[in-house]
């Protein structure tokens, strides 16, 4: 199932009223805003001469919250907290609750050793360090001009 945004422009061309604009920001809520629903967390990836490193920005989680699954050669990072408030002293006429979950999936290439896969999450960041294969490793040398 696909999910489509609506989109109440035509041709490009948005019919500009102020009843619109005020009826819009009225019955929007912040919490469902797209800058909300699409959260998916920054990632860098290093590579280095024994492994890769993939850094997943993700603070306000614990590393109980994370799940990291390995499928032939895609690696899955995934997510999920669900928070709840709750007041018991007063009578409930707002109870609000949030829901956060994210999962990003990784191909990782021929030269990865799969047995060498390491994470770790530190000041609200989840480092994933992939280990290369030994004959994957760049070698140096210096060649002799003859």
């Amino acid at each position: 199932m696909t999910l489509v945004k609506f989109n109440n422009e035509k041709n490009g061309v948005r019919n500009y009223s102020p009843f619109n604009d005020l009826f819009d920001s009225f019955f929007r809520d912040s919490y469902y805003n797209d800058s909300t629903l699409n959260k998916v967390p920054a990632v860098n990836i290093f590579e280095a001469e024994e492994a890769y490193t993939i850094e997943v920005a993700a603070p306000g989680l614990k590393k109980e919250n994370f799940k990291l699954q390995l499928e032939k050669n895609v690696l899955k990072i995934s997510a999920e907290k669900a928070t709840e408030t709750e007041n018991d002293n007063r009578k409930v006429t707002r109870k609000e609750f949030s829901y956060n979950a994210f999962a990003r999936s990784f191909t990782l290439p021929e030269t990865v050793d799969f047995a060498k896969i390491d994470a770790k999450y530190e000041d609200g960041v989840l480092y994933v360090t992939v280990g290369k294969k030994e004959e994957a490793k760049i070698q140096s040398r210096e060649i002799a001009i003859s």
